[in-house]
């Protein structure tokens, strides 16, 4: 994709959303880290279900600390690996109360030492809860990127590095989340809606459809 097209578009889906948001449903950026850390292989509605209940009850580290293993997996069951996730949560807030006074490090470093916690997860906490122009790739950003042309990379890594270094500085701070966005309702994995695109003439996708 050249850079005229990658400008278009982005600036065509800031036109369309121009404050785009995550679909987890957060009130700080606890929550939010916690909320990440739930949905690994398992979708957003999933996870909100089951953090509803939740964060009514331990909305910060130390409250999420004394429920113990066993009482958040009584709320987090419904999610899938919830065994491992409650143990890397429950760690992860004993680390937070015990080094960090009970607050998110701004600190991609300090991030990704927390139990469960990848590169992914810390690019969305910096994105999300304290606006650095992060790219957190998941599937559908990586599948994006490669079938668009926009940034193809074998790897999540080189993908990250790739839009980093092509995506518009004005855009960079919501571009994960058009992207999101944009790969999990449109340019979908097993049949794009090509036909309902509203980027399809920036797009490099050879084989594209008429599917709406």
């Amino acid at each position: 994709m050249s850079p005229k097209k990658v400008e278009r578009f982005f600036a065509t889906l800031q036109a369309a959303n121009p404050h785009p948001e995550t679909e987890l449903v957060y009130s700080n950026p606890f929550e939010l880290l916690a909320a990440v850390l739930l949905s690994a292989q398992a979708t957003d509605v999933g996870v909100n279900k089951a953090t509803g209940p939740l964060f009514k009850v331990a909305s910060t580290p130390a409250q999420m600390l004394a429920l113990g293993e066993e009482g958040l997996m009584g709320y987090i069951k419904t999610i899938g690996l919830y065994k491992t996730k409650a143990k890397h949560l429950i760690e992860t807030c004993r680390i937070l109360v015990e080094r960090h006074g009970g607050e998110i490090p701004r600190d991609r470093e300090a991030l990704e030492a927390l139990p469960g916690v990848g590169r992914k997860t810390a690019n969305v906490v910096l994105n999300v809860a304290f606006g650095e122009p992060t790219m957190a790739v998941d599937t559908h950003i990586f599948r994006v990127a490669n079938r668009t042309g926009l940034a193809p990379g074998k790897t999540p890594l080189a993908v990250e590095l790739s839009l980093l270094k092509r995506v518009p500085k004005a855009y960079r701070v919501h571009a994960h989340h058009w992207l999101i966005l944009h790969g999990r309702y449109v340019c979908q994995a097993r049949k794009p809606r090509c036909g309902a695109c509203q980027v399809a003439d920036c797009c490099d996708y050879p084989d594209k459809t008429t599917a709406i």
